[in-house]
């Protein structure tokens, strides 16, 4: 069985939500495919890898990831937008209208606009896929607040602000909060290592990596690091491992159909949200690797929506 829409968005995020709604306003009639469990991660939770959000407009005090995302996804409903919470596993763009494979169904569209943005990273060491999940966790705010991490002593990988969140997150729970950086410097914003450096329970460990995550075969206990600067070996006490690293963009459905980059990023036109192939369209953190905001993601797919409608208009 085939179905057939003038527009399908592939992802949701704020970037996925913008095009719905902008989509609506454009009587296209929008489906949005918002990824059921791919790779393991449910719709949107990368999102949740922060908590409050205090750069975000129209949220005098800030507001809390799942809040906002709750609201964006109503709001796409209240604008007709069809939310289907399946994972497209395939597109073909050598045709059109383009073939979409969606759980052993066909989709097809006219225009697509590609949501689906990045999964952090797991270190590639030994003992992370034995403890995965067994504490280590990529996402603080899902799993934090579990008491396997309570009063125990916390270890955050990453340089970022969203390390530095997951860092500030834990130390509401853990005794004490590790941050393993692997350079002397920062990549955060200089306001989120403000509030890290004046948090008691955080301690950054610089030019430091982890070698090894060690455990009693039910959960992670320890971590074998090595300072890079004194190449000194050790063995410290640790129960629970949050990584906040480098993302890996979602486009390996994507592979040979439209450009990619070295990283798998989607390339699109300057200054616009068009891909290699006419109709397709990506915005937001899967073509996005320098600025990785809701805002700026939001804004992408509101030229994406525009960008599509107009091009629809003309065919």
């Amino acid at each position: 069985m085939t179905n057939h829409r003038k527009l399908i968005i592939i992802g949701s995020w704020p970037a996925g939500h913008t095009a719905a709604i902008y989509a609506w306003r454009a009587n296209l009639a929008p489906v949005m495919f918002e990824w059921f469990m791919a790779w393991w991660i449910a719709a949107w939770w990368q999102l949740t890898t922060t908590t409050t959000v205090e750069n975000f407009p129209w949220f005098p005090g800030g507001i809390q990831w799942p809040e906002l995302m709750r609201r964006m996804r109503e709001q796409s409903i209240e604008s007709w937008c069809t939310i289907i919470t399946k994972t497209v596993d395939a597109i073909d763009t050598s045709v059109r209208p383009f073939v979409l494979t969606v759980w052993q169904e066909t989709w097809t569209a006219d225009a697509v606009i590609v949501a689906t943005w990045a999964t952090a990273k797991k270190l590639s060491v030994p003992g992370v896929d034995t403890y995965w999940m067994k504490g280590i966790s990529g996402c603080a705010i899902c799993d934090g607040a579990l008491p396997m991490f309570r009063n125990k002593i916390i270890a955050v990988v990453g340089w970022g602000d969203v390390a530095m969140e997951e860092a500030i997150h834990m130390s509401h729970f853990g005794s004490k909060v590790l941050v393993l950086v692997r350079t002397d410097k920062l990549r955060a914003s200089k306001a989120m290592q403000e509030k890290a450096f004046k948090n008691p329970k955080i301690e950054f460990l610089r030019h430091t990596e982890v070698q090894e995550v060690l455990g009693d075969g039910k959960k992670i206990t320890w971590l074998r690091i090595i300072n890079h600067q004194s190449a000194v070996v050790t063995d410290i006490e640790v129960w629970g491992l949050f990584f906040a690293i480098w993302h890996t963009p979602n486009t390996w459905f994507l592979k040979w159909q439209v450009q990619l980059d070295d990283a798998g990023y989607i390339v699109t036109q300057p200054g616009t949200t068009q891909t290699s192939v006419p109709w397709i369209f990506a915005a937001g953190d899967v073509q996005d690797k320098k600025y990785r905001q809701a805002i700026t993601s939001a804004g992408t797919w509101c030229m994406a929506a525009l960008e599509a409608e107009r091009r629809l208009q003309n065919t």
